[in-house]
């Protein structure tokens, strides 16, 4: 009767486990639980035992392994950012929601001098690569943009040039 029960308790934990997705972080973490909706650039999901919704950035997962059916699922490649001149490859993001998952590191800034007679398009430019070398002398790869000004004309400085400032918040894995 023992070996019954003991049977019926390792037969319902397993099929119990065989139903949980896990979701496989960049950073090394494994999330286990049920994957509810894939969305453009999020994943909504519950954790083992639990009702209320998660929410997680794509940027943050590498995989998923959907327990039911064994089905794995690549969702971005790692970004890795070895030093400044990996700045090409950080990522800015302009919706909190792509940040879930990450981690937090610093503020970044990136802008044009005073005196800049360049256009705005090229001012911007070299305002976010700035701002991404900012990111990546951090080890980052991702910037949650907070502050996008440009001026232009009379209004920047005394000269009639533009003047390009970009700030954000600096996330890595």
């Amino acid at each position: 009767m023992n070996k019954i029960i003991l049977l019926a308790v390792f037969l319902v934990g397993f099929m119990s486990n065989a139903q949980t997705d896990k979701i496989y972080k960049h950073s090394g973490e494994v999330v286990e639980g049920k994957v509810k909706k894939v969305e453009e650039y999020t994943i909504v999901f519950v954790y083992n035992g639990e009702e209320a919704e998660n929410t997680i950035g794509k940027y943050a997962i590498e995989r998923i392994v959907y327990g039911a059916s064994g089905r794995e699922e690549e969702v971005t490649e790692k970004i890795v950012i070895n030093s400044e001149k990996d700045w090409e490859k950080v990522v800015i993001l302009e919706d909190k929601a792509y940040i879930a998952g990450l981690k937090k590191a610093g503020e970044v800034r990136g802008k044009t001098g005073l005196i800049n007679f360049q256009t705005g398009n090229t001012g911007d430019k070299k305002a976010e690569k700035k701002l991404k070398m900012d990111a990546a002398a951090q080890g980052c790869a991702f910037i949650l943009l907070t502050a996008d000004k440009t001026t232009v004309g009379a209004n920047s400085n005394a000269l009639g040039g533009s003047q390009a400032i970009k700030k954000g918040i600096a996330y890595k894995y």
